[in-house]
């Protein structure tokens, strides 16, 4: 297997260029260190933030480029100061695997707003190399950046909460929205949306799917337990739910209007933007104003909140609902994830996949 000062190399799955195409990628793993972990990797969810970056739609991207920030997996072996982990042990890696530990939010524990943040993929580590994802045999991470799964877990029903399921539970978290009786709309039904459905239930909340049609109405109601539904495009349907929810998690990730959404609001209510939208969103101020509405945002969650989202899941028993392919159905995979044509998330199946061909 090679020391911990030995340099590793691992095939991926990597896009080249815009065009988002995957195909196999070998490269070196960074050398590991006292804190790291070496991880090999069970599977990863396929989120849609992994189609803007392979696509370069945020105007950022590095390539070759490996997706994939929904990760879990085996850990092969821990430097000598790691405390949390042992051989063995299946744990998950999120979005994001370096911080500066001496800011603000990191002080806080929400070291998923330091400015100084390393992403999983498409960013540059420590040692000046590359960071790249999950889509691929095996990572090397910090153990502060590394979660336990709780035992019983199934892997690829964990992997989309490390994102997907975080993604709701943190804001809820957040803003003191985790009592039981509220009344919250999840708008937008994809992976992050389901998860959404499924954590504000267990929080005994009263759930309003919003959707821009009625495809997913019965898989809201029937299958994901969701109280109501409504098709933004329904006047009177909107109208009658106008000023009833306490708070809204927008999980679109494409533009939409604010409007129609602040107008479900009550007194107080709060629309959280959990979508990447690479384009201005618009609003009148007096949708805001006249009954002191809130437009947040929320990123992510901590790796505090992400151990804490991964208790509630298997105290809960929440599951999420997925597709699980090979790896050589990745650029399938993507092609339906952007048009929405999966329910509710891909998961790969790396360690079942071959990686190199």
């Amino acid at each position: 297997m090679g020391g911990l000062e030995t340099e590793r190399t691992t095939t991926g799955w990597a896009a080249r260029d815009p065009s988002g195409v995957l195909s196999p990628y070998t490269y070196t793993l960074r050398s590991t260190g006292p804190e790291d972990v070496f991880v090999k990797v069970m599977c990863c969810g396929i989120c849609h933030t992994d189609l803007h970056q392979a696509k370069n739609d945020l105007g950022m991207s590095n390539y070759p480029m490996v997706p994939g920030h929904e990760v879990v997996g085996e850990v092969l072996e821990v430097g000598s100061d790691v405390s949390k982990f042992r051989v063995g042990d299946i744990v998950g890696v999120g979005c994001i695997v370096g911080c500066c530990r001496n800011c603000r939010p990191c002080d806080s524990d929400n070291e998923q707003y330091c400015h100084k943040k390393i992403w999983s993929y498409n960013d540059v580590y420590t040692d000046g190399k590359p960071t790249q994802g999950g889509f691929a045999g095996s990572m090397v991470v910090d153990q502060k950046f590394v979660v336990n799964i709780p035992e019983g877990m199934a892997p690829e029903q964990v992997a989309p909460l490390l994102c997907a399921g975080v993604t709701v539970y943190s804001p809820l978290n957040h803003f003191g929205l985790m009592g039981s009786g509220l009344r919250g709309g999840i708008l937008g039904l994809g992976g992050v949306g389901h998860m959404g459905v499924k954590i504000a239930k267990a929080m005994g909340h009263h759930v309003t799917v919003i959707s821009s049609s009625d495809k997913k109405k019965v898989e809201a109601l029937e299958h994901l337990g969701a109280d109501d539904y409504l098709v933004s495009s329904d006047a009177e349907g909107m109208q009658k739910a106008a000023d009833s929810l306490d708070y809204i998690i927008d999980t679109v990730p494409v533009f939409h209007p604010l409007e129609p959404y602040l107008s479900l609001l009550k007194l107080d209510g709060k629309l959280i933007l959990t979508g990447v939208i690479n384009t201005p969103l618009q609003f009148v101020s007096p949708m805001v104003m006249l009954g002191r509405k809130s437009i947040t945002g929320s990123f992510i969650g901590s790796m505090k909140e992400t151990e804490e989202m991964l208790n509630f899941c298997k105290e809960k028993n929440l599951t999420s609902m997925i597709e699980v392919v090979k790896m050589d159905y990745i650029n399938t995979a993507m092609e339906r994830l952007e048009k929405n044509d999966v329910r509710y998330r891909f998961v790969v199946d790396v360690a079942g996949s071959k990686l190199d061909q």
